[in-house]
């Protein structure tokens, strides 16, 4: 397979017509190698417009959403970034190219050392992979200039909102199937947020430490 020309098409297919047209985003997608973190049984499916799935029922969003969601965040290079659900490694990647520093929690901890041997053999450095409950943040290294959800909540939790920086702002797909759409959410105060509708989606759940103990299978062809 032409990994490469893969990559074109992707982005010239998928990606450019879903109104994904910032140039540095657009770079990162060009850049970053999906194939390196599909699983290895997708690797020839890694550039098509679906979700892939990985262990624990969880999956690999699709490229155009992956890109619309990583185009709202509006990142800068100074920005430190809280990611919440690793799955891949994918994502953190392309948050790594667009931003000082990445914090990425991931309740699994297979998936965590999957994520970290993937981002070190792609010389990413500023990612930190973390095993914990993602539905609870990362305070321990808040505030933070944008934070990406990359499941579904029914809502996003206030003490989410409270680990954003004033003006940063938080990506997330909410509502429960088959009604769910991405929002942007920013933080105005201490005390104030406004919020933005994207567009209408649908993608598996956050799990929180109880539902994890719960494992899902893995989706099968």
């Amino acid at each position: 397979m032409n990994f490469e020309q893969a990559r074109v098409n992707m982005i010239a297919q998928q990606i450019r017509p879903w109104n994904v047209l910032d140039e540095a985003v657009l770079a990162a997608c060009s850049q970053v190698p999906r194939e390196a973190f599909v699983p290895q049984q997708y690797r020839s499916l890694a550039f098509a417009d679906m979700q892939l799935p990985l262990d624990h029922g969880q999956f690999m969003m699709s490229p155009r959403l992956e890109a619309r969601l990583l185009q709202a965040l509006e990142l800068r290079t100074s920005d430190k970034v809280l990611e919440i659900g690793t799955g891949s490694g994918f994502m953190a990647a392309l948050l790594a190219a667009l931003s000082k520093a990445v914090c990425s929690v991931e309740i699994f901890q297979d998936l965590v050392h999957t994520a970290e041997q993937k981002l070190y053999q792609q010389g990413v450095q500023n990612v930190e992979v973390i095993c914990a409950d993602g539905a609870e943040g990362w305070s321990d290294s808040a505030p933070y200039d944008a934070i990406l959800v990359t499941a579904s909540v029914v809502e996003i939790p206030l003490r989410l909102k409270e680990q954003l920086r004033t003006g940063g702002r938080l990506v997330a797909v909410v509502g429960e199937d088959p009604i769910m759409e991405a929002r942007c959410l920013q933080r105005l105060d201490h005390s104030n947020w406004s919020e933005t509708r994207l567009l209408d989606t649908s993608i598996a759940p956050l799990l929180d430490a109880a539902a994890a103990v719960v494992q899902r299978p893995s989706f099968i062809f």
